[in-house]
């Protein structure tokens, strides 16, 4: 039974997800917003997620086949969004709604830790820094009783396929389990991810950091989910 539930979030949450490009019907079917700024940033609003994304963007829904993973995907061609060879610069933010799910939070985990962001590990993309903030593998996995079984880890790193330009990314994926990040955020979310890419050159570090920190979820943004695991600490 464990591993039947095992398989059914990895297939969730990794699996069966597209945008809608080229539907100009979804964005309404999704109530995907997008609205200008004073400053050269529009916000983008797609249900419970908000992002500032530079204002010649084009947003588009996610769709998931099993409903549960929500949110957008932004780039000036989302159609060759993800394609790490062709130094396309993209923000995808989503969320899986674990109540459509039905399975226990903690078992989330195992797609945060796992072959989630497996893109982002192929063989010609390195990771050039990585810090996880908390990571408590669950009661099943370890055997640790009471063990909150949340994750969460924030990186960046550099692909160059052959012929191809560099790519820079950063990420975030926060599986809240029963940990403090349950408190902030999207109450039925059982994970988040944001992934964000950039031609590599002088702006991408800045870039890269200005879509991460301008992502919401609910009214939190990721600053918001390490604080709530370290308290009122600082935040680095």
């Amino acid at each position: 039974m464990r591993n039947a539930i095992v398989v059914l979030v990895l297939a969730v949450v990794t699996a069966g997800c597209t945008w809608d490009a080229d539907d100009p019907t979804a964005a309404a079917a999704a109530r995907l917003e997008v609205h200008p700024t004073p400053s050269s940033f529009s916000r983008i609003t797609a249900g419970s997620v908000r992002a500032l994304v530079p204002e010649e963007w084009r947003a588009v829904p996610m769709r998931s086949e099993h409903m549960a993973r929500q949110g957008f995907v932004a780039s000036p061609r989302p159609g060759s969004w993800g394609s790490m060879d062709r130094g396309t610069a993209g923000l995808s933010a989503t969320w899986v709604d674990a109540s459509r799910v039905g399975v226990p939070s903690d078992y989330y985990y195992l797609a945060a830790t796992g072959p989630l962001l497996s893109r982002l590990s192929a063989t010609r993309c390195r990771t050039l820094d990585q810090r996880v903030f908390v990571d408590n593998a669950p009661a099943f996995a370890t055997g640790v009783e009471g063990s909150p079984g949340d994750y969460v880890a924030r990186g960046e790193g550099r692909c160059r396929e052959r012929g191809g330009e560099a790519t820079r990314w950063a990420y975030f994926v926060a599986a809240p389990g029963f940990g403090p990040t349950r408190t902030v955020g999207i109450p039925s979310s059982g994970l988040y991810v944001v992934v964000a890419t950039a031609p590599e050159g002088p702006e991408a570090d800045g870039m890269l950091a200005h879509l991460l920190a301008h992502t919401r979820f609910g009214n939190a943004a990721i600053a918001d989910f390490v604080r709530a695991i370290r308290g009122t600490g600082p935040i680095v």
